[in-house]
């Protein structure tokens, strides 16, 4: 069941973007567009590339914040970790950063 199930979350937001790939990125399962990163799963929870409006209105939702893949606080700008918590909005933000690339 996708309400209580980050993964099976995950794939179905990003499986909305017509002509995304599953893939793998870091380790963890990703999607794809012209052969571009668009969007990760890490600690159960969506990581999207944004344009900076993207960025800005992302980092609204209660507990997203920008991804520091080493932990050491030295965050990627235009990649926005958004929690299990709204994942009603996983697809939005997907097709939004699919958008970001061209697609």
């Amino acid at each position: 069941m996708i309400e209580d199930n980050p993964r099976e979350a995950f794939f179905a937001a990003g499986s909305v973007v017509s002509g995304a790939v599953e893939s793998v990125a870091f380790g963890a399962p990703c999607f794809k567009l012209n052969n571009k990163v668009f969007c990760w799963f890490s600690a159960e929870e969506i990581v999207c590339r944004l344009d900076p409006a993207g960025v800005a209105e992302a980092l609204t939702c209660d507990g997203a914040r920008l991804f520091d893949p080493s932990g050491q606080g030295r965050p990627m700008k235009a990649w926005v970790q958004i929690p299990f918590a709204h994942a009603d909005e996983w697809a939005d933000w997907a097709q939004r950063a699919a958008s970001a690339l061209g697609g």
